[in-house]
């Protein structure tokens, strides 16, 4: 093969993650996998967020064509993809990794999500688990009654959580958080763990760290990948996109977790849980949330009939 040959049959694509310069090592290792079992064949460039469009809206780009992959968040497109709510990490879904990612694989959830996402021309790769998903505030936490005098920057299910309690909640993307909590248009996030918390800086506002209890892993990521780009892959290039994801899939949520394990240990966090009949309290709430998910299509409730019989099969029902 010539190298103009080899140079045509280079297939690129374009992926965006809404992760910045922090999680740069993780993704270009991904990047390296598919170049070096591909031989070079396979090439992906990434762009960090919001470097192409914004954060927001990577699953309608993706769908476009506008940009070839993304590991994104639904969180950020419930409005577009009707299981987008219940794919993010519904509260009170699971408990750890395992049980989510058996309700995932053994028990269907995956493939509800994956029909989803072909509709609006994605093929879904697969989750990535995050880790922790707790508050951080600006003061000390110590029941939900002191939430009540605090603005909370949450996730659109999350704050329907909240706001059963009468706690103020408002949506801000994760790169305001900064400058919201240092400016005092909020007083608290519930965004990620204290890995993600560090790596933004936020301790320098806001120290205090309360455990919900809520769910664990806290978030999904996705990878995505326009689907007639997917479809236009030869098997093999296809084989070790599969693979890579898989193996990325299992190493950022151990850089996730691990790292809010080191964190914690740097003093620069204040920790507390919320007593556990406020926990309790919160997971009630939150089977209001399932079943308004339910309600919005069929596809959802099959969904939501996956989560049922695991918080059944696990006694939490």
């Amino acid at each position: 093969m010539t190298a103009t040959t080899a140079q045509a049959a280079t297939v690129r694509l374009r992926m965006q993650t809404y992760w910045g310069t922090e999680s740069d090592e993780i993704h270009n290792e991904f990047i390296d996998d598919i170049k070096v079992a591909s031989d070079k064949t396979l090439r992906v460039k990434r762009f960090r967020g919001s470097e192409l469009v914004p954060n927001a809206d990577m699953m309608q780009a993706v769908g476009k064509g506008t940009i070839d992959m993304c590991q994104g968040y639904s969180g950020y497109w419930p409005g577009q993809l009707d299981i987008a709510s219940i794919e993010a990490g519904l509260p009170g879904a699971w408990t750890d990794y395992d049980e989510a990612q058996y309700i995932m694989e053994s028990k269907g959830l995956i493939d509800l999500i994956r029909e989803a996402y072909a509709e609006k021309g994605v093929h879904y790769l697969g989750p990535i688990m995050g880790g922790p998903f707790d508050l951080l505030t600006t003061k000390p936490v110590k029941s939900l009654e002191d939430l009540k005098s605090m603005k909370i920057r949450a996730t659109p299910s999350v704050a329907k959580v909240l706001e059963k309690f009468d706690i103020p909640t408002v949506y801000l993307p994760g790169g305001e958080l900064y400058l919201g909590l240092s400016t005092g248009t909020i007083d608290g996030v519930i965004y990620a763990g204290t890995n993600e918390y560090k790596a933004m800086k936020l301790y320098e506002s806001a120290k205090y760290y309360t455990f919900l209890g809520m769910v664990n892993p806290g978030y999904t990521d996705d990878m995505l990948i326009n689907k007639a780009k997917w479809d236009s892959l030869s098997d093999e290039h296809k084989r070790i996109i599969e693979m890579a994801y898989a193996k990325h899939a299992r190493k950022m949520h151990t850089w996730m977790v691990s790292g809010s394990i080191d964190a914690g240990t740097t003093g620069l966090f204040e920790f507390n849980t919320l007593p556990e009949a406020d926990q309790a309290k919160l997971r009630e709430a939150a089977r209001v949330i399932w079943d308004e998910e339910a309600a919005k299509s069929p596809r959802n409730a099959a969904a939501i009939k996956i989560l049922e019989e695991a918080a059944k099969a696990t006694g939490r029902a």
